[in-house]
């Protein structure tokens, strides 16, 4: 599978789900099974490598004004989410988190930004066609610490000074 493939079924799956994450994953996994395991691998892997490019400080400020707040788990649904979203968002959002504010239609707290399910949606659909757990897919690991400077994301002086789009759409 190569990366055009990976973004075909993350945005096919997203427009059958309607922007719900839940059913995302759902259709997802259902699109999944319908490939071989080695395929299904490769998505795990094109996932986990965008996965780990997500982790910024100031990718992470930017879920902050967008979820009015971000603990580390929800920064990790948000990364998962943000990649649900499809290529333009996702590298839009790497390029300048600050342009959220016009890749994002909308943003409804409640629903969207947490895309937990989706985390999971590859290691589900191997298991379902192996039986097996999904073996180590060879990526290299997480940072210890997200890229960049780390900033004060619980002020919303700073947030509104970094992210001024951002925070005039969707901040406090």
């Amino acid at each position: 599978m190569d990366e055009t493939d990976f973004w075909e079924i993350i945005d096919r799956t997203r427009v059958a789900a309607e922007g719900d994450p839940e059913d995302h994953a759902d259709l997802l996994v259902e699109r999944l099974l319908q490939r071989d395991p080695d395929s299904v691998l490769d998505f795990a892997r094109h996932f986990e490598v965008r996965y780990n490019r997500a982790y910024r400080w100031d990718l992470w400020g930017a879920a902050a004004v967008l979820l009015g707040g971000a603990s580390d788990d929800a920064f990790d649904y948000f990364r998962c989410w943000l990649i649900g979203q499809g290529r333009e968002v996702f590298e839009g959002s790497l390029h300048d988190p600050d342009n959220l504010a016009e890749l994002l239609d909308e943003f409804d707290d409640e629903i969207d930004g947490d895309g937990e399910e989706l985390g999971f949606a590859a290691d589900e659909a191997y298991e379902q066609l192996t039986g097996a757990v999904a073996p180590d897919l060879g990526v290299p690991a997480q940072a210890p610490e997200p890229e960049g400077s780390p900033f004060d994301f619980e002020n919303n002086d700073v947030l509104a000074d970094r992210y001024p789009r951002l925070w005039e759409r969707f901040g406090a």
